[in-house]
């Protein structure tokens, strides 16, 4: 399953470009690369510019806007170097055209350059921002000074790009056009068709537009270029889900007859109805097991909307029909949670669960995979401990996957292979929109609970500036006094897991200056043990206050907590501050979120916390936060695996996605295996944007 061999050129080190040296190269790495991987000129040409400088303004010096860049032909009139050996004061150059003259000034500069460069007498172009100072017209430190020959080459619109520390933007543009260079001719793998009706040209062409504006709207999403590439990106995209689906389906599914006898005695130990949504869920989800077809279903849940206990009837209906069901969760603390939660379910029935996690001892291990392996366990809750290769079910027949944008697509695919023809069901609490749902995960049907149980309250929700902690605080005393329960969840610290740990660990000590011995601590970097200590104190009561990072977004089930503080809550994007807020909630008592912020806000987390404030309907916090934040930061497609999009933007390309899926269907009902000769062509297409996982799921190789 190699990948095409025309491709070689784009994915070899950035390093070996002409003009990156070792201290550049790893500079595009941390700019570029995955982490512990490195840049190659692939990433070099998808690192699309984000701004231009337009040098098409060419005023005289006395009609040029101020702060404005702007490239304009002067004389050299005479050179004030700084008086005395020793001075800091800066090096002034009169310059002047026919309109009047300027002082360009040099702070600590190398005069020998700016001799060479500035000679008197001569007519050179400079490009800089004018700014008054003391009435006098001045550029400070120019961006370029060219005679002639230098204004000749000079491109009148240039890209600039995003940058890190440490970066100039002139290498990043050495490296994009050494990759350009590289750039092998490819064969046209789009519907020509298509690219007629949407005046759309090569793909190749489209590269060198972006990175070469001839003006800034070329760099605009709704620019042909970017278009094209969006078109590209969506199409590959599009073909590996539906790839994916057709392995899934091509394989048929196992029929699970159940009776519905061992459902029904769940059901009826609830201390709760149904909703009506869970209900059309299960239907879907029965009809599925029942039938010959291999089930891939996710089911998207509002947050507190009963998706657990949805899968614990799914997973009734399978256990019955005599197959056991596995049940992945993303975290130890969540998977202890559903095994605490479900295991009492299925012991009244008589039915065995285990909990299979990274923590577990050899000898507990080895004795746990025994009970797997010969059935005797029929219920395996667990973490990524699942999908080691050492472990063997008797006969897997449901794979559930909780929180799928915590995993990537092989992980889902690892866990269903480990039973002949399993079934798949996948739940997210992250309410995903709809153009989302159709582009990571329209290899699945969806079911969607937006209905919350009776009983849950709604949470009041306020937002007060960091200044106001104090009366936080005081607040808390009395609820304390009352008998509430509190989280206190930290800031994200510029996405560092130790500077989160160092702020949630100072704001432990000094809330247990006031309260005592009642505030506990959680987060990431502790043992598993420890975590469950803090966790299980605080649902018996013993700690009153938890104080945690994010750890706590997914999971926590306290239904006693009625009080959720979020500190520096402008720094948390909006499906993260829902999923937060509904930690409380959970129970009949009146519960409230208090979201501390650092003034001024910027327009931005302005309008995420008046959106929160608003509404706690999750699928519209999900579309609002589409709309400030974009899909990659949504589904955490940094975290999960799951292939983020580099040139398209799924708002300003909502009408490419369509075409792009309609396209792929159609390609995939004539051509399933890709052997014509646009085929192959969209096989190079899948390599070049790294769908290569649907490659291999090709029949034909």
């Amino acid at each position: 399953m190699m990948r095409p061999s025309i491709l070689d050129p784009l994915f070899g080190r950035a390093e070996v470009l002409p003009g990156i040296g070792p201290k550049t190269a790893k500079l595009l790495d941390r700019l570029l690369a995955r982490p512990g991987e490195q840049a190659r000129p692939i990433d070099l040409l998808f690192h699309a510019p984000i701004n231009v400088v337009d040098r098409r303004i060419r005023p005289t010096l006395a009609e040029a806007p101020l702060d404005t860049l702007i490239l304009v032909k002067t004389r050299i009139v005479e050179h004030r170097r700084p008086q005395g050996r020793h001075s800091k004061g800066p090096y002034k150059v009169l310059v002047e055209d026919d309109t009047g003259d300027a002082e360009l000034v040099f702070f600590l500069a190398n005069p020998e350059w700016i001799e060479r460069s500035l000679p008197i007498g001569e007519t050179r172009w400079i490009s800089g921002r004018i700014e008054l100072y003391d009435g006098r017209r001045q550029i400070v430190h120019p961006d370029r000074v060219l005679d002639e020959a230098g204004l000749a080459k000079l491109p009148l619109v240039e890209a600039i790009h995003g940058l890190t520390e440490g970066l100039q933007e002139r290498f990043v543009q050495k490296a994009i056009e050494g990759a350009l260079e590289r750039l092998p001719r490819l064969p046209e793998w789009q519907n020509p068709s298509v690219l007629a009706a949407n005046k759309l040209q090569s793909f190749e062409e489209a590269l060198n537009r972006l990175h070469h504006p001839r003006e800034p709207a070329d760099i605009a999403p709704t620019s042909l270029a970017r278009q094209r590439l969006a078109l590209d990106e969506f199409l590959a995209q599009q073909l590996a889900l539906r790839l994916m689906r057709a392995k899934l389906r091509r394989a048929p599914g196992r029929c699970h007859t159940s009776e519905g006898k061992l459902a029904a005695t769940m059901e009826a130990a609830l201390p709760f109805a149904l909703t009506g949504a869970q209900r059309r869920a299960l239907d879907e989800i029965r009809a599925d097991l029942s039938s010959d077809r291999r089930m891939l279903r996710l089911v998207q849940g509002d947050v507190g909307s009963g998706k657990t206990i949805v899968a614990a009837l799914a997973t009734a209906h399978v256990v019955e029909s005599g197959r056991q069901v596995a049940l992945m969760a993303p975290t130890e603390i969540l998977a202890r949670q559903h095994f605490g939660n479900l295991s009492p379910l299925f012991a009244a029935a008589g039915v065995r669960t285990v909990l299979l996690t990274g923590r577990a001892k050899t000898s507990e291990r080895n004795a746990l995979h025994a009970a797997i392996a010969d059935g005797e366990a029929r219920v395996v809750i667990g973490t990524h401990a699942l999908i080691s290769s050492d472990l063997a079910f008797q006969d897997l027949g449901l794979a559930v996957v909780d929180e799928q944008h915590r995993f990537g697509v092989a992980q889902r695919l690892a866990l269903g292979s480990k039973g002949e023809m399993a079934d798949v069901l996948v739940m997210t609490a992250t309410p995903i929109p709809r153009s989302l749902a159709l582009t990571y995960f329209g290899d699945m049907d969806c079911s969607i609970l937006d209905e919350k149980p009776p009983g849950r309250t709604p949470v009041k929700t306020r937002a007060l500036p960091q200044s106001r902690i104090g009366e936080v605080v005081e607040g808390l005393k009395r609820a304390l006094a009352q008998g509430a329960r509190a989280y206190w969840v930290c800031p994200l610290v510029e996405e560092n897991e130790d500077l989160d740990l160092a702020a949630a660990g100072e704001r432990f000590e000094e809330l247990q200056r006031i309260f005592g011995p009642r505030v506990g601590l959680l987060h990431g970097k502790m043992k598993g043990a420890e975590k469950d200590a803090a966790i299980e104190a605080f649902q018996r009561g013993e700690t009153r206050i938890l104080v945690a990072t994010t750890v706590v977004e997914v999971g926590v089930d306290v239904p006693e907590a009625t009080i959720m503080v979020i500190e520096h809550a402008e720094r948390f994007g909006l499906a993260q501050l829902h999923q937060l807020r509904g930690r409380v909630g959970r129970g009949a008592a009146e519960s409230s979120c208090l979201l501390l912020y650092k003034g001024p806000l910027g327009e931005i987390a302005g309008a995420r916390l008046t959106t929160l404030r608003q509404t706690e309907d999750g699928f519209r916090i999900a579309e609002e936060d589409l709309r400030l934040r974009g899909e990659g930061e949504i589904l955490g497609v940094r975290q999960s695996g799951l292939p983020g999009f580099r040139l398209a933007d799924i708002l300003a390309h909502a009408r490419l996605l369509a075409i792009a899926r309609d396209d792929a269907e159609l390609i995939l009902r004539k051509d399933p295996d890709l052997t014509s000769e646009r085929g192959q062509a969209l096989r190079v297409l899948l390599y070049l944007f790294e769908r290569n996982e649907a490659v291999k799921l090709l029949r034909a190789g």
